[in-house]
């Protein structure tokens, strides 16, 4: 029951730190993204769709460190999107979201490689993913 508890209050943690972000239209070309959230001890690794409606990520490689991670991808795309994360005998989706929305999913993660990725049908195939490493 704790650590379903913990679990809920990252995921609430990382959709209320997504919401605070500023509005600018600057453009990063950041491989790697990541904010280490140190109330809970988790770490939090975000994205975005890309704003054009492209079927892509504004990144293909994202790292945290092992244990409790929160990936967050921001939706600015007209386009609907989620977030997913497989490998390493992980196989979990979050919710799809519409323009302006953030998909928030919360995994316990061993060191290894795996993919993030798009859960909407054709997105995948369609080169909508990249590599979470964990370390």
């Amino acid at each position: 029951m704790t650590r379903r508890i913990l679990v809920l209050a990252v995921v609430v943690a990382a959709v209320a730190v997504a919401g605070c972000g500023s509005s600018s239209s600057t453009t990063t070309e950041s491989a790697t993204k990541s904010v280490t959230l140190s109330t809970s001890g988790a770490h939090a690794v975000k994205l975005s769709a890309d704003p054009s409606g492209a079927l892509k990520f504004n990144t293909t490689a994202l790292s945290a460190k092992a244990g409790a991670v929160t990936v967050t991808m921001n939706n600015p795309s007209s386009v609907e999107h989620g977030i997913a994360v497989e490998g390493n005998g992980v196989n979990q989706d979050g919710k799809i979201v519409g323009q302006g929305g953030t998909s928030a999913l919360a995994v316990q993660l061993k060191a290894g490689k795996y993919t993030f990725f798009c859960p909407v049908p054709g997105h995948r195939q369609a080169g909508m993913q990249g590599t979470l490493t964990v370390t």
